[in-house]
């Protein structure tokens, strides 16, 4: 079956979701319409496609031990110069982003992998542009404001063509029907509550 390259995120819903899109691509970001806007949980991953499954099951289960939370979205931020990204700063959900990521990430689960950098959740709104076009999506953006409230997070997969396609979708909490897995168990800890590690 061969490897498949998958991400976990949650999606920036409308009518923000398109308008940070328009705005990417306006910026001159030629991944813009192959990347729906979104907060990383896991990063572009190389996976065997005949474990889908297993991962599936693995996301779902995470889903069930969580809750919805509020996410609000305020001003940018930059990772230059140690990389050449412009973003919309997360104020609030920040925590419960670690809390996911970690659980997605666990090395008891079959996503296990590194981070190249620290985890620090963000929306990119330009990514490898010139230092113009990204200086301007820092001031343009610097305004931006979002909020609303997040209960569920996706499985996405990688094309040949570079756009990332929506697998799956993993509502939070017991009960919620995803696809594949009825009845996972609850357990964890609420998203909610502080992240002991920003790893």
């Amino acid at each position: 079956m061969g490897t498949v390259t998958l991400g976990v995120s949650i999606a920036v819903p409308e009518p923000y979701g398109s308008l940070l899109q328009e705005r990417r691509a306006g910026f001159g970001d030629p991944a813009a319409h192959g990347i729906p806007t979104h907060v990383t949980l896991l990063p572009p991953t190389e996976a065997d496609a005949a474990r889908l499954p297993a991962i599936e099951a693995h996301l779902a289960e995470v889903a069930m031990a969580g809750r919805p939370f509020p996410m609000r979205l305020s001003g940018t931020g930059t990772f230059r110069p140690l990389s050449p990204v412009v973003f919309v700063q997360l104020v609030e959900g920040t925590a419960a982003c670690s809390w996911l990521q970690q659980r997605i990430r666990d090395a008891s689960g079959p996503l296990v992998r590194e981070l190249q950098f620290p985890y620090h959740p963000h929306v990119t709104v330009a990514h490898g542009i010139s230092e113009e076009a990204m200086d301007r999506a820092y001031e343009e953006l610097a305004d931006f404001e979002a909020e609303w409230t997040v209960d569920s997070f996706a499985l996405y997969e990688q094309g040949a063509d570079g756009v990332w396609r929506k697998l799956s979708t993993y509502g939070f909490g017991p009960g919620r029907p995803v696809k594949g897995v009825p009845g996972v168990p609850a357990q964890g800890t609420p998203v909610d509550e502080p992240a002991t590690s920003r790893g």
